[in-house]
């Protein structure tokens, strides 16, 4: 399709929703942090959460260049459709992994990875689930599909 162009961007070691657009309004208002849309990431973590470490995602963590805003961050079960890592994660046989659901509004380079490394839950795996109203479920790698964009806001 001609004149099409991603709305955001995902960084090479991550996986997931991109939506794409013609329309320069819609794509300013997904990737501009003044309109407050959130991003919803699925991250797979290298330990188990503690409740201090969730509670200090959700109150913002200090990274040194900035001071990341406040997220929504829950533990979560693996997702039941998640398509096998190509190349797979490191795994550790001592060292569990959990999942967390992780909700942003402002997406700076690596954040989500940068935030769990500091409250050190490493990052193995991310995956960005959905923008705003839109979501992965259903889309394989690689499939797209037309969305409606009336009522999306």
């Amino acid at each position: 399709m001609p004149d099409v162009y991603p709305a955001g961007r995902l960084d090479a070691d991550s996986e997931g929703l991109v939506v794409l657009t013609g329309d320069g309004a819609l794509q300013a208002r997904i990737s501009s942090p003044r309109y407050k849309l959130t991003k919803t990431y699925w991250a797979q973590v290298e330990g188990v959460p503690s409740a201090t470490a969730l509670a200090t995602l959700r109150r913002g963590v200090e990274l040194g260049d900035f001071v990341a805003r406040p997220i929504t961050a829950r533990e979560m079960a693996e997702p039941a459709t998640l398509w096998p890592r190509v190349p797979p994660i490191r795994m550790r046989r001592a060292i569990p992994t959990a999942w967390l659901e992780l909700g942003l509004t402002e997406g700076r380079n690596r954040q989500v990875r940068r935030m769990t490394a500091a409250v050190g839950l490493p990052t193995l795996r991310l995956i960005r689930a959905a923008v705003g109203p839109w979501m992965i479920q259903g889309l394989a790698p690689g499939q797209w599909r037309e969305a409606a964009v009336e009522g999306a806001w």
